[in-house]
């Protein structure tokens, strides 16, 4: 097994792949940790070489090279990279099974799932992403259970993001918007530039491969996103985000006010059903099936022909690097055991 990352999440896999080795649960070796940088063996022990690949200068060779993968290996993909999302299908038609937390596997490209998901219908190699949405919540495979047992999905709607969960959970008016995304950013909840959190991209990869698991089979371009993220503080070069997150605050701050105004509360919601797919802040009325959650919670309604009238609801925290590392490990497990 090799693990690509050795960031957060990256960081907190190695942690519980240590811990779970203690038991017989019949985990495979980790012979690799690397990064886009260079590609360390772990041998014993998979925590120092973690710490030397985060140390480690370039290497001359390229770390997927040095990986030397071969059929029948399992790729744990636990970066944000694009160039490794890329190569999710090519190790798939290899044998190479792949485990990720990276959505831009699913939740990119059309076509790029599509051949990701002809190739693991084809059964050389498995693809295990319940890391991607949700940290591990029950959401794909309760999606793709719905739709092999026959169930028509006629809609998703969802509070997706744990870091826009926390944040309008926090902010109640009598402190700046603005504060409260540097308070989130301090706690490790939002991306180091929280206008990846507030644009609301990653509410769209997510919400467009929750739909293409219930065989929706939408592009990109098909998701209407409504950005927090005012174009001023757009413009800004990252080392200025800090001192511009200020244009936050004016309007949102009407906008709790309208939403108080008619006893409802602000959510950044994902849905997706016969009118279209969209992302962007809504105000809930108290007894929403979406508006219950607190903290980082991911909350997910399924309206389907089996929950027409009373739809399905799945909530449980949404975001952390250790929910995301036990829901790859899950994944790694689902895999050996089969």
């Amino acid at each position: 097994m090799t693990l690509l990352g050795t960031g957060t999440v990256g960081s907190a896999f190695v942690a519980r792949y240590q811990a779970l080795r203690q038991r017989p649960l019949g985990l495979p070796p980790l012979h690799l940790v690397a990064n886009s940088r260079v590609a360390v063996a772990c041998g014993e022990a998979p925590d120092v070489a973690l710490a030397q690949a985060r140390e480690a200068p370039p290497a001359a060779e390229s770390p997927l090279e040095a990986a030397g993968l071969r059929c029948g290996d399992i790729v744990v993909d636990a970066t944000a990279s694009e160039t490794v999302a890329a190569q999710h299908a090519d190790w798939l038609a290899q044998g190479i099974h792949v485990v990720t937390a990276n959505k831009l596997g699913n939740g990119s490209a059309l076509a790029r799932a599509r051949r990701i998901g002809t190739l693991v219908a084809g059964g050389a190699a498995r693809y295990g992403d319940a890391a991607t949405v949700g940290a591990g919540l029950p959401l794909l495979s309760s999606l793709r259970a719905l739709v092999a047992g026959g169930d028509r999905i006629l809609g998703i709607e969802g509070i997706l993001s744990g870091s826009l969960a926390w944040l309008f959970h926090r902010f109640d008016g009598r402190t700046p918007f603005s504060a409260c995304v540097r308070e989130a950013a301090a706690a490790g909840y939002t991306e180091p530039d929280p206008r990846i959190d507030l644009s609301g991209e990653d509410v769209r990869r997510k919400l467009l491969i929750l739909a293409r698991a219930a065989g929706m089979p939408l592009e990109a371009g098909q998701v209407r996103v409504e950005s927090l993220v005012p174009e001023v503080l757009a413009a800004l070069p990252a080392n200025a985000v800090d001192t511009g997150l200020a244009a936050l605050d004016a309007p949102l701050q009407e906008a709790l006010q309208r939403a108080q105004a008619q006893g409802l509360a602000l959510h950044v919601v994902g849905r997706v059903d016969a009118q279209g797919a969209h992302v962007g802040l809504r105000a809930l009325a108290p007894d929403h099936p979406l508006a219950g959650g607190r903290g980082t919670d991911n909350r997910v309604v399924i309206h389907s022909d089996r929950y027409r009238v009373q739809p399905l609801l799945i909530q449980g925290p949404g975001a952390g690097a250790e929910v995301t590392a036990a829901a790859l490990l899950d994944d790694v497990l689902g895999i050996v055991n089969r």
